[in-house]
């Protein structure tokens, strides 16, 4: 798992190779990826946004940005935590993703908590040591 802190806001992510949804011989390589968001801190958050960069094996980026993650833009309590999965398709075998969430805290201000960064791996990347 891969884990960064911001204002008491923790955020662990863990990915995971989807080998039957990936397609090797046509380049599509796809990915689940689990994120736990946890509220360390005393005063409630809101997720607002989301705003990841992909890169690939090859380190074409790719940049997504947008309202809330998966259609919702969880409040968290303190002491409490939200989690959610999702996915991401690449044309190579690895990868990386890194980002981060737009938060409100209950005074009205808006902070980004990091999303910490983490290796998009299958068993098809060629790695070399030269």
């Amino acid at each position: 798992m891969y884990r960064a802190v911001t204002r008491n806001i923790e955020i662990t992510a863990k990915p995971q190779f989807l080998e039957d949804q990936s397609r090797p011989e046509n380049d599509r390589f796809v990915w689940a990826y689990t994120i736990t968001i946890a509220n360390l801190g005393d005063e409630p958050v809101q997720l607002l946004t989301r705003h990841w960069i992909i890169t690939d094996g090859n380190g074409s980026r790719q940049e997504v940005k947008g309202p809330g993650v998966i259609g919702e833009q969880p409040r968290i309590s303190p002491n409490d935590s939200y989690t959610y999965s999702s996915g991401c398709p690449l044309a190579t075998p690895s990868g990386v993703m890194v980002g981060t969430y737009g938060m409100v805290d209950e005074a009205g201000q808006h902070f980004d908590a990091a999303i910490p960064a983490f290796s998009l791996d299958s068993r098809f990347d060629r790695h070399s040591v030269n």
